[in-house]
């Protein structure tokens, strides 16, 4: 239970990290470029503490759920003094505007990036081909059909005094091909697993040995085995295995540069996939909230998020917790440049949408429009803060209810 807090804290920590560093990209940016910066909160609510260095008061706040950079003149409606007016970040060029407001973003992918590589020269990046089916239905090894009812058992692969041994009794060996059971084509793993689990009693099994084809009888016994779902079920078993590629791969200093980022492209087009799915995804999330059997696939809170960090170290999965803690860095940065207020990617589009529409303006011998109204965009703006916030809400409670669990 200790090892699960740790590591529950430890996961909320690092989401806190990374807001905080996300607040700092915004203010390092518009600092180089030379807008007036008035403070940098890490946190909302009652302040804890706070200093001044130069013109920026920089401080913590009670809820550590986020943080704010507060530059002036983010929007020509934002009050500023006369002091400031010069420095006012809506005067600037659109691409430092737009250099500042995606800034934020890009920190979180540079931090998902720097994980990855962590990852990839000690512990290693998951090995996509080994999540990935199918997996031949080549026989590495031969042992005996044995229960198995917890996971210790289902991880000891020693053989039991007495236990059957189905596979090399009836002649299988090592490097043979299952081609057919029960009549049925196996043309992976998976085939031949479900196959075998729905039988009983002596089963006709076809292999393929070098340039022979052999027809062998097993004799295939029932036992309990614990389920990757963490039911225990009553399945057929014949004592063979297959060898599945290495689950992560591992990578020097120079190699995981590019192994890095090459996942990394992979991650972001897994990203871009799961925002496209997201709005379907949402009735799973009521329906789990109403006792309904929660998909894995469906979106989570922070709340969840730390849990299932907290579930990772509880079971020394460090590999699940980093590789988690970067996939939030590289969803949380990508969702928010989307083109939707109040978002940065949204102040990034009114931004462009203002360049855009002056050169055209231009075109035709019109002077510049100015700035964007933003209290026209208003009510727009709080539609999609009251949706963002229902969302929130419902996923809060689905991960409360009825979290997302490791198997």
């Amino acid at each position: 239970m200790l090892a699960y807090i740790i590591g529950v804290v430890l996961f909320a920590l690092g989401i806190c990290i990374s807001v905080a560093l996300h607040e700092a990209g915004h203010m390092v940016t518009a600092k180089m470029f030379g807008m007036k910066v008035r403070r940098y909160f890490i946190g909302f609510g009652p302040t804890i503490f706070s200093f001044r260095r130069g013109e920026t008061e920089y401080g913590a706040k009670w809820i550590p759920l986020g943080g704010f950079c507060d530059i002036a003149g983010m929007t020509a409606l934002d009050e500023v003094t006369p002091d400031e007016a010069p420095r006012a970040m809506w005067r600037f060029k659109t691409w430092k505007r737009t250099v500042v407001m995606s800034a934020g973003s890009i920190t979180h992918f540079i931090l998902g990036f720097v994980v990855l590589y962590l990852m990839s020269i000690t512990m290693g990046l998951p090995n996509i081909a080994a999540a990935s089916e199918p997996w031949p239905p080549v026989i590495d090894s031969v042992s005996c059909a044995r229960p198995a009812t917890t996971s210790q058992q289902v991880n000891d692969l020693s053989c039991p005094p007495g236990a059957p041994t189905p596979a090399k009794t009836a002649g299988i060996m090592a490097g043979d091909k299952i081609v057919a059971v029960a009549g049925k084509p196996t043309a992976s793993w998976t085939d031949v697993l479900q196959v075998v689990q729905d039988s009983k009693g002596v089963t006709p099994i076809t292999v393929q040995r070098g340039n022979q084809t052999l027809n062998l009888q097993v004799d295939i016994p029932r036992v309990q085995r614990l389920g990757t779902d963490g039911k225990v079920r009553e399945v057929g078993m014949m004592g063979a295995s297959t060898q599945r590629p290495e689950a992560y791969l591992h990578y020097n200093g120079l190699t995981g540069i590019g192994a890095t980022f090459s996942f990394t492209g992979d991650m972001f087009a897994q990203t871009a996939q799961r925002l496209v799915e997201f709005p379907e995804r949402i009735p799973a999330v009521v329906s789990a909230i109403f006792g309904g059997e929660r998909d894995p696939n469906t979106p989570v809170s922070v709340v969840g998020a730390s849990r299932i960090g907290g579930e990772a170290v509880e079971q020394g999965l460090w590999q699940i917790f980093f590789f988690l803690l970067a996939s939030l860095n590289f969803f949380i940065g990508v969702f928010n440049l989307l083109p939707l207020l109040p978002l940065d990617g949204g102040h990034i589009a009114v931004v462009w949408y203002e360049k855009v529409r002056d050169w055209l303006r231009g075109l035709r011998g019109k002077a510049a429009g100015g700035p964007v109204d933003y209290t026209k965009l208003s009510a727009v703006t709080m539609v999609l803060v009251v949706i963002g916030g229902g969302i929130t809400l419902l996923t809060v409670t689905a991960d409360i209810v009825n979290p997302i669990r490791l198997q």
